[in-house]
């Protein structure tokens, strides 16, 4: 069987954008039909797979533009800062929750904790070039770092603050990628549809010398951010 018409009419779409370049307004969806001798419908489909895919992005009564390539974020244990300096952007980041709970029964054993003892909770919302990008929710033994909240500034790296400030020291991490809807709440603070697809990462942490560092949840818009790993046999 061949490929949907759909898809064909995407791939050379992509060829399309490429010579555009960034920024540049896609022609309109009735004029694109008819060079590429398809129906309205077929265009459409592969316009919306195209923004789906962070390829395209659609301005409410303005159009159809260009978008930026996305960002390529290495799955290791780096810090996102970092990371989105050595491509060029700039990064930062808001805090929207830095408060104390009460650790789960899961949280409790990714910890190495007794249940009920209390967990610090870091919230924030991640930028890139002044865009969000990211809802990152990252939970820490307070009995291992009871100063934890003075100690790191709202808007500094957790990363550089664990190491720099506290000693810590990154052994190894497991991490989980799945796709997922955003939340009404996680939707709004990214500045996104509830319909964007979302990459979530789960990760757990730990020092060299195996003990638990920290459970990281965290929440990247499909059409902004992609990753990378390094494989080996």
């Amino acid at each position: 069987m061949g490929e949907p018409l759909h898809f064909v009419v995407k791939t050379r779409l992509v060829d399309m954008l490429e010579r555009l370049g960034e920024g540049a307004a896609l022609p309109p969806e009735r004029v694109l039909a008819k060079d590429f001798g398809v129906s309205r419908w077929t265009m459409r489909q592969a316009i919306r797979e195209l923004v789906a895919d962070g390829r395209l992005r659609a301005r409410q009564g303005q159009g159809t533009f260009v978008a930026r390539p996305k960002l390529v974020q290495p799955l290791a244990l780096v810090s996102y800062t970092e990371a989105l300096r050595a491509q060029g952007h700039t990064p930062s980041r808001e805090v929207v929750t830095f408060d104390e709970i009460p650790a789960d029964v899961v949280l409790a054993e990714q910890l190495g904790i007794d249940e009920e003892e209390p967990v610090h909770r870091l919230e924030r919302v991640l930028f890139a070039d002044g865009q969000p990008i990211g809802l990152e929710t990252t939970y820490l033994s307070v009995a291992r770092f009871p100063t934890l909240r003075t100690t790191l500034r709202p808007t500094g790296s957790l990363y550089r603050c664990l190491t720099d400030e506290l000693g810590v020291r990154f052994g190894e991490g497991e991490e989980l990628v799945e796709t997922v809807i955003a939340t009404p709440r996680e939707a709004e603070l990214l500045k996104a549809t509830q319909s964007l697809p979302m990459l979530l990462l789960n990760r757990t942490s730990r020092d060299t010398e195996s003990r638990p560092i920290e459970s990281v949840r965290s929440l990247y818009r499909g059409d902004r951010v992609g990753f990378r790993a390094t494989l080996r046999p």
